[in-house]
């Protein structure tokens, strides 16, 4: 989730930097989980093993989301001074801490969606991702920001919200479908895939 702030004056531009620079290291993490979890739950059930990706999922959610809850608290214990790593102007530095607790918030969020997005890809529910994630920023995500940030007049802190009612919908949206998974199901269904790709023959590119 990135955010755009209204205007590009030079201490609006450091703050941009310094929020979002703290959050893609943090969200660098939650990307390698995104992509670990998609490989290891898709190779559980196509190895016909439904416990184990039901374990997988719940474990590596408890991980993710511990390392980005206590990068959220460092964050929120920093906030007063975090921003002097990239600026030492005193009005960057409030406008950083005011807006700190929305950073802890996303940073929390960013912990379990893209986790839970690898989930919904390593069991082959990549069109389904695809709509929600469209869904969510598109039709929920931006017109929120919209409303809040110019309608209202909240600016960034706006815009923020907007965004992070987004990102809280299909959070929610993914756990609810992940969690009422039927994993025996998902082997079955991961099964069929295999036959319907071993059914098929490979012809030569060039033949002899």
């Amino acid at each position: 989730m990135y955010v755009c702030l209204p205007n590009l004056h030079s201490h609006n531009f450091v703050l941009q930097n310094c929020s979002f620079t703290i959050y893609g290291w943090v969200f660098m993490i939650s990307v390698g989980f995104n992509a670990a979890v998609s490989v290891r739950v898709g190779n559980e059930l196509g190895a016909g093993h439904p416990r184990s990706a039901a374990f997988t999922v719940i474990v590596v959610n408890i991980i993710s989301l511990i390392i980005s809850a206590v990068a959220a608290m460092v964050v929120l214990a920093l906030r007063n001074v975090i921003s002097y790593g990239f600026t030492d102007g005193e009005v960057v530095a409030n406008a950083v801490s005011d807006l700190c607790p929305l950073l802890a918030i996303t940073i929390a969020l960013n912990g379990v969606q893209p986790v839970l997005s690898g989930v919904a890809v390593g069991c082959g529910w990549q069109t389904f991702v695809a709509y929600v994630n469209v869904g969510c920023y598109y039709v929920i995500g931006v017109p929120l920001g919209v409303l809040t940030g110019f309608y209202f007049k909240w600016g960034a802190k706006g815009i923020w919200i907007g965004m992070l009612g987004g990102t809280l919908m299909q959070t929610i949206i993914l756990m609810w479908v992940i969690f009422r998974t039927d994993w025996n199901k998902e082997v079955e269904a991961s099964m069929k895939r295999l036959d319907k790709w071993d059914d098929k023959v490979i012809e030569p590119l060039l033949n002899n």
